[in-house]
């Protein structure tokens, strides 16, 4: 991780929160969804505030500061990935992958599928591929993921294991 962030947590989320995860979603979201024609000013932190669900929602806050959120929700067949935002600023630093591999883990301990969407042509993608989800359908404007408990769970060395196909 870029020694810029040196120390990070995942907090229960609040209700108070909804609107910093709101304005964020915005903001990350806007390239993509203006790349696909969708991007709506009102619409794109309404449907955050919509589903919010602080009870399955963690705050993640970097060297004492708000920096993003995820959500994992229970899903018929397992969990759902949601709402997993980060600061553009800390973006590409390893924040994110720090925090998706503890979520994994507690996945991982209960045995369960884990789903997320992504939006097509989402630099986010390969992120949840390096991680082990594999694509189960896709519509024009989501990539529905999947993942198979320990799925991509780093070998020795770090990397994830090699896979066939």
């Amino acid at each position: 991780m870029d020694r810029s962030t040196r120390t990070w947590a995942l907090r229960r989320a609040e209700p108070a929160d909804v609107e910093a995860i709101a304005e964020l979603r915005a903001t990350v979201m806007r390239p993509d969804l203006e790349r696909l024609g969708r991007y709506d000013e009102h619409r794109v932190r309404q449907r955050l505030r919509d589903s919010y669900l602080p009870r399955h929602t963690s705050v993640i806050v970097a060297d004492g500061a708000f920096a993003g959120s995820v959500t994992v929700r229970p899903g018929e067949d397992g969990r759902w990935l949601e709402h997993f935002y980060l600061a553009p600023d800390l973006q590409g630093r390893g924040l994110g992958t720090a925090v998706l591999r503890t979520v994994l883990a507690r996945i991982d301990a209960e045995g369960v599928l884990l789903r997320l969407n992504v939006l097509r042509g989402s630099a986010a993608r390969r992120l949840y591929e390096r991680h082990g989800f594999t694509v189960e359908a896709q519509d024009p404007v989501d990539v529905f993921m999947v993942r198979r408990p320990g799925a991509g769970v780093p070998g020795p060395g770090g990397e994830p294991p090699a896979t066939a196909g």
